[in-house]
């Protein structure tokens, strides 16, 4: 199987690390991979960093794309896709995640009736106001393979009609593969936990993540977030700015107080350090939920749903939305649940992908 794999954003390349170095490492598998950047993220730190220090290999094509308004940015990166896939005639496209990038790609594939393969399919946070959501909903309608980290998103699949035909002779669109893979963030999580050499000498802090657009581009919620953690000066907070995010600070003319430290975007092992060493973790990113369970740090998830719902049920996150009452209490009232469920897993996640895919 030739196989073009679509990348874009920084949780990409975290998962495209695990299954690219899996392929490699199996030439038996009988999968040859071409990897293909929209340039969706593109800065050194967002970006570039990722593949040198995860040992990704470059990518085979470019798109340089970079940020823009949501239709014009899938627009480009759907006509550049297409135009790769004529050219380089794989026989099927894989994608990951909920991001615009995931969406022009199996947008791209599938009007050229190549199959699509999504990573990560079946989440759901029942928001269709949510960029993320539409993407996730829309490309799993589109994909022949869908690979669901879950039971919960198997579930949220079959309530929309989509159930694995697993007796198909050729799996396709109208009858797909639904196959319970387990978490490839927890695949990652455990392989370069090991080989993380960054070391931080920050202590006893609250690590934020803030980047989610339904917080960032609404000036309110944005105001109340940093009201919240503002009136928290008991603790020390590590904040690493997306740049998008910084720049929408300026705008707004928000500020944090002295306990917050505002650093620069960090890569990968960085962010792991962070996460070991952090007392919580308050965040609006999907990932980072979920990174936090890994290093059994209880999380505080400031939107008001989540499509990681197990998390919520065991314990280990609390949703507060952008409410400054509910962040202030909940930070305050942080605690560690009593048991540790297996949720994610076994940590074979691109094995069963590459099993699937042959």
């Amino acid at each position: 199987m030739n196989l073009l794999t679509v990348v874009g954003a920084r949780p990409q390349f975290i998962k495209a690390a695990v299954l690219s170095r899996y392929i490699r490492s199996n030439p038996s598998c009988g999968i040859s991979e071409t990897l293909l950047h929209t340039g969706q993220h593109y800065d050194q730190n967002m970006s570039d960093v990722f593949f040198e220090e995860m040992d990704i290999p470059q990518p085979d094509i470019n798109l340089h794309i970079g940020s823009g308004n949501h239709g014009k940015m899938t627009g480009l990166m759907l006509k550049q896709i297409e135009e790769a896939i004529l050219e380089q005639k794989p026989d099927a496209v894989l994608v990951y995640g909920d991001t615009n990038t995931t969406l022009a790609g199996a947008l791209a594939a599938s009007k050229l009736h190549v199959p699509v393969a999504h990573v990560e399919a079946g989440l759901r946070s029942f928001m269709m106001a949510m960029p993320e959501e539409q993407n996730r909903r829309l490309t799993d309608h589109l994909s022949t393979w869908l690979f669901c980290p879950t039971q919960t998103a198997v579930d949220n699949l079959q309530r929309e009609g989509i159930t694995d035909n697993a007796y198909t002779i050729k799996a396709n669109a109208d009858k797909k593969r639904v196959i319970k893979t387990g978490d490839i963030m927890y695949e990652a999580s455990q392989y370069y936990r090991e080989k993380s050499s960054s070391h931080i000498n920050e202590r006893d802090f609250i690590l934020m993540t803030l980047h989610r657009a339904e917080n960032t581009d609404d000036p309110v919620r944005l105001e109340c977030i940093v009201k919240a953690v503002n009136n928290l000066a008991d603790y020390r907070f590590v904040f690493p700015v997306h740049p998008r995010t910084r720049k929408l600070f300026e705008q707004q003319e928000l500020q944090f107080a002295s306990h917050v430290k505002m650093v620069e975007p960090v890569g990968y092992f960085e962010m792991l350090s962070y996460e070991s060493a952090c007392l919580t973790v308050l965040t609006d990113s999907g990932g980072v939920q979920k990174e936090a369970f890994f290093f059994r740090k209880p999380c505080i998830t400031m939107r008001d749903s989540t499509e990681w719902v197990e998390l919520v049920d065991s314990g280990w996150n609390v949703l507060t939305g952008a409410n400054t009452d509910k962040i202030i209490s909940a930070i305050k009232n942080i605690n560690i649940p009593e048991t540790y469920p297996s949720l994610y897993g076994d940590g074979r996640c691109a094995e069963k992908i590459v099993s699937s895919l042959n």
